[in-house]
């Protein structure tokens, strides 16, 4: 008689391990007001668990993206299905937005003014028995710190805290999918950190994909585990943050992300000449006419000499920014010819008035692109 085969010898090694199902799939989306194209053909996924910041200018599709996603504006071309599930389609009658399991939070809190702190968080608890409603809403609220909140009334809470019972009353239902459209823009700077964090952990604890849209690129870097940068209705490019930072794809992406100094210069020999030095120009042709952005950062200052009057590259003026300081600089090249530059070191960094410095380059923040790209 034949021994029983060992377990390991009852598993297929090529099977494949089943991915979780996106919480929201969007395919072929194209969306137009009159003569408006708003979204052009954008095809995303959001994963359980994840969240993916839609990033761009005002107008740039962003929250017509988001509401055909929650239901509140009609699919035109394409389809979005939630955990799997059609829920609209170009041509078919779509899924009310109040049976997708959808979380909302927006700009505007939006509490109801009769209604407690707790009474606005279980409000969309119906279908559970009063104690269940009760024991959830309150875990949401001590979660979010608002937990000593729980019978007052909204009209005396700052913005700050109103947008967290907002962030409870979207959570309450564990829905699989929240969609946050600017949800902190209207709050001031040191608060929205602190409220940016606890949304954070608040979506992490809960499970839910995350399509969050937002115009503020450190937001999106800290929020983010994926980033979909938009621009005139399309993504240009999407992938982790550190990938759209040091790997931009187009140089929208790497001005969008903050400040650049920017130059010209036809390619020879695989490399463009620039105020600073030559730069790599990897994948374009000798002869091509290209575009050198250089972020401030990448250029490290150093100081030499006495500062005085002279021709040589030298400090025009030194801001301190708080964690960065500001050099604005005037560069010469080789020729003699005067470029204006900006730098940003980390910490206290003030160089005087007309001092001679050198610069050196992080070529890792230095992106070349054929001109007009």
């Amino acid at each position: 008689m034949a021994s029983p085969s060992p377990l390991s010898d009852l598993i297929d090694p090529g099977a494949a391990t089943v991915a979780p199902r996106p919480a929201v799939r969007m395919t072929d989306i194209r969306h137009r007001f009159d003569d408006l194209i708003a979204v052009d053909d954008v095809s995303l996924d959001v994963s359980p668990g994840e969240v993916v910041c839609l990033l761009g200018p005002s107008g740039c599709g962003k929250t017509t993206l988001l509401r055909i996603a929650a239901g509140l504006e009609d699919v035109q071309h394409g389809r979005v299905q939630l955990d799997g599930d059609l829920v609209a389609e170009a041509g078919r009658r779509g899924v009310p937005p109040e049976k997708r399991s959808v979380g909302l939070m927006f700009q505007d809190s939006a509490l109801f003014p009769h209604l407690t702190v707790l009474e606005n968080v279980v409000f969309g608890l119906g279908s559970l028995p009063l104690a269940d409603r009760g024991r959830r809403g309150h875990e949401l609220l001590e979660q979010l710190r608002m937990g000593q909140y729980a019978h007052a009334y909204p009209h005396v809470l700052s913005g700050g805290q109103q947008q967290r019972v907002a962030l409870a009353r979207a959570l309450a239902p564990a829905p699989r999918l929240m969609l946050l459209d600017e949800p902190f823009s209207a709050l001031d700077a040191r608060l929205r950190d602190q409220i940016r964090d606890d949304t954070l952990h608040a979506l992490k604890s809960s499970g839910a994909g995350t399509l969050l849209v937002t115009h503020d690129p450190e937001e999106a870097m800290f929020m983010a585990d994926r980033i979909a940068i938009m621009r005139d209705g399309r993504i240009l490019q999407i992938g982790h943050p550190v990938d759209l930072y040091c790997r931009p794809a187009d140089p929208f992406v790497v001005t969008f992300f903050g400040d650049v100094n920017r130059f010209e210069g036809v390619v020879e020999r695989g490399e463009v000449l620039t105020p600073v030095g030559r730069v790599e120009a990897t994948g374009l042709q000798d002869g091509t006419l290209a575009q050198v952005l250089v972020r401030p950062e990448a250029l490290r200052v150093v100081v030499v000499g006495e500062p005085g009057t002279h021709d040589r590259t030298h400090v025009i003026m030194s801001r301190l920014l708080g964690r960065t300081s500001l050099t604005h600089l005037c560069v010469h090249d080789d020729s003699g010819r005067e470029y204006h530059l900006h730098s940003r070191m980390p910490g206290v960094f003030l160089p005087e008035e007309n001092q001679p410095v050198e610069l050196h380059l992080d070529r890792s923040q230095i992106f070349v692109f054929p001109a007009g790209a």
